[in-house]
């Protein structure tokens, strides 16, 4: 795809002055739109303090008391990215291997109610019964989080420790996120898009929450050709088959519109 000179809110403006609807948001990681509100304030702030280095500080506090208060009565293990997360998950025996990809609410052909972990994705949080799980946040920049049972806490062992000027974004993130939940309600799953539904019923894709997912397996050639499609479409779809779409919490009626004839 052509280079993005800029991303605000649900979209992304291309050199060439094009404008895409982004389905794609980091993986879901972006839920809440890039550039969310008061987020950058809070990284320049602990940036213009120096807080790079990952020493200790009073904003992981902060950081774990909003993770409490969506994950009440567990135990957190924080690290610096994925990949520390999933070295951690293989010397403790609960994942398979390095490379293999969690359980995933927004797909709920994959059978991955009983894995030993899960992702945990906003606006689908009543899907969570597994007794580990990753938490997406809507910071794309991380940190990663494991999220444990409080009987694990002494036998777990201990995560990283992160930058500040990563944790004082993330938890505005995390604090935004709560808002918008109140907003739309948990169980409501995000905006109703009736145009969508109806483009939806009956046909090839399936939508839990905000997450649209196709209903049978793709190949990756069928599945580039529809990447290109919504691409030329003016929107930019997951480009991989295993992260969903997902829909901004914002869209306009023409947008709508042109989204449904294209999952139609």
């Amino acid at each position: 795809m052509p280079n993005v000179l800029r991303a605000r809110d649900f979209h992304l403006y291309l050199e060439g002055g094009k404008r895409l609807t982004d389905l794609w948001r980091c993986g879901g990681r972006a839920v809440l739109g890039h550039k969310p509100s008061r987020v950058l304030a809070e990284l320049k702030n602990a940036a213009e303090r120096g807080l790079f280095a990952p020493l200790p500080h009073p904003l992981e506090r902060r950081f774990l008391k909003a993770l409490t208060a969506f994950f009440p009565g567990r135990a957190f293990r924080l690290f610096r990215n994925e990949d520390a997360l999933r070295q951690a998950l293989t010397e403790a025996g609960l994942s398979p291997a390095i490379d293999a990809p969690f359980a995933d609410p927004a797909f709920p052909c994959r059978g991955g109610e009983k894995a030993p972990v899960s992702l945990w994705r906003p606006f689908l949080e009543e899907t969570v019964t597994d007794t580990v799980f990753v938490p997406v946040l809507p910071w794309p920049q991380g940190p990663a989080v494991l999220v444990l049972p409080e009987s694990m806490e002494d036998t777990f062992p201990a995560g990283e420790l992160i930058p500040p000027v990563l944790l004082a974004a993330a938890a505005r993130a995390l604090y935004n996120l709560a808002a918008v939940r109140k907003t739309f309600g948990v169980k409501r799953g995000g905006p109703e898009y009736p145009k969508l539904r109806k483009a939806l019923d009956g046909g090839q894709w399936q939508r839990r929450g905000i997450y649209l997912t196709a209903k049978a397996d793709t190949s990756g050639e069928t599945y580039r050709t529809l990447y290109l499609r919504f691409l030329e479409g003016g929107f930019l779809f997951p480009p991989v088959l295993e992260e969903p779409a997902v829909l901004p919490l914002v869209m306009s009626a023409g947008e709508e519109s042109k989204l449904a004839k294209l999952l139609a």
